[in-house]
């Protein structure tokens, strides 16, 4: 019988397939499993916001690496879209920032925004059922869930002020916070935006505008079929991470796709893992309203359509955030080579912002998007300056 020859991608394929099999049986080690297995002593919270929802919040009481006295102000670190907390940890021990901050002594919390698998309850609404619990965005994530869980930490450590890092959409709804309530923006004696996203109209990543605009370009129909959920922890997303950890080259150029190229600065070890609790889900409002800040020249809210803006705004048109009540110390840290939140975008961001310490883009050229949260070279590209200004904030 004559042998039968399959090519380099089928064959990658074909073990796919065959290791889906498994797949059933294996579940990712969570958040405080993480970092248990790497020595870091962990803590899982729960936190109610105002409007319901129910969110996983962790802790990390000791870094395997500090051998001092933990430092005095916590500090609060946001995921970007469709990232969880555990997302944060797959660059390993050596690069990824929650293990960095606190082995560096620093009480260490790590948040999650509602939609996320750990962000998937609520006090009365059921997310298989009801549209209502989807109905969110960026904004709402701004305005209820991290109020929230800043007033847990603060509560929880005895600290009155704490230190915010908040990369892409953890940095953007950061701001919104500080517009929507303004009360807490006072709350943070340091704010790190890691590639902040508010408005996206420079953004160069085709992947990033087209995935967005076919969302919202087909919104009835996701809303007829009762999709109100998009990219969540499903077969589908098992199956992406199945080819991951199969064949890395796959999911480089998936990555490539998806942001501006960088050969070699994530890791063969990340690769594998890092879709294994990557897409973490949000709601298909929100991909919709970042689908808007591609045409916005402005950080504005979202757009409901004409009519329906008049009865929530008060007018046919969305207003603006207002980012100069963000008037505390910041520092922004982005690269040149960020294929969704682009360097012009970031200029227009800081000249209104009232206190940004420095606007800092990565001295290697290639440094993009995904790096900031996966490289491998974290620790010596940008955690330097991070470590330098935690270190001064904390002791004010």
């Amino acid at each position: 019988m004559p042998s039968i020859k399959l090519s380099a991608p089928l064959s990658a394929l074909l073990v796919c397939v065959l290791n889906l099999i498994n797949v059933k049986c294996q579940t990712p080690l969570n958040f405080t499993e993480l970092t248990q297995q790497n020595g870091y002593k962990s803590e899982e919270h729960t936190v109610v916001t105002e409007d319901g929802y129910i969110l996983n919040l962790f802790r990390i009481t000791k870094g395997a690496k500090c051998k001092e006295v933990i430092k005095k102000t916590p500090v609060f670190f946001m995921p970007p879209l469709l990232s969880s907390a555990d997302t944060a940890l797959e660059a390993g021990v050596d690069a990824g920032l929650p293990y960095l901050i606190s082995d560096d002594c620093f009480d260490t919390w790590v948040g999650n925004a509602r939609g996320t698998y750990y962000g998937r309850r609520h006090i009365r609404l059921d997310p298989d059922k009801d549209k209502e619990f989807w109905e969110f965005s960026v904004d709402e994530i701004g305005t209820y869930d991290i109020p929230a869980m800043i007033d847990y930490v603060s509560n929880k450590t005895g600290e009155d002020k704490l230190m915010f890092i908040g990369f892409s959409q953890g940095g953007g709804s950061f701001f919104v916070m500080c517009s929507e309530r303004p009360a807490h923006c006072q709350k943070i004696k340091l704010m790190i935006g890691l590639a902040p996203a508010t408005r996206h109209l420079k953004t160069r990543s085709r992947f990033f505008r087209l995935l967005f605009k076919h969302v919202e370009d087909n919104l009835d129909f996701y809303d007829d079929m009762r999709i109100w959920e998009i990219l969540g922890r499903d077969r589908a997303t098992r199956i992406l991470s199945v080819i991951c950890s199969s064949n890395v080259e796959i999911c480089r150029r998936i990555l490539d796709i998806v942001d501006l190229p960088h050969p070699g600065s994530l890791a063969t070890s990340t690769m594998k893992k890092m879709l294994e609790h990557f897409p973490a889900g949000t709601s298909t409002q929100n991909m919709v309203r970042f689908s808007q800040s591609c045409r916005s020249e402005k950080f504005v809210k979202f757009s409901y359509g004409k009519e329906k803006n008049i009865l929530k705004y008060g007018r046919s048109n969305p207003p603006e955030f207002n980012l100069t009540l963000a008037n505390i110390p910041i520092l922004i840290i982005s690269g040149k080579n960020d294929g969704i939140v682009d360097a012009e975008d970031l200029k227009w961001l800081a000249s209104k912002l009232p206190d940004v310490k420095e606007l800092v883009f990565v001295k290697d050229p290639l440094w993009n998007h995904v790096d900031m949260f996966l490289s491998q070279h974290i620790k010596k590209m940008i955690f330097p300056k991070i470590h330098k200004y935690l270190l001064q904030y904390n002791e004010m």
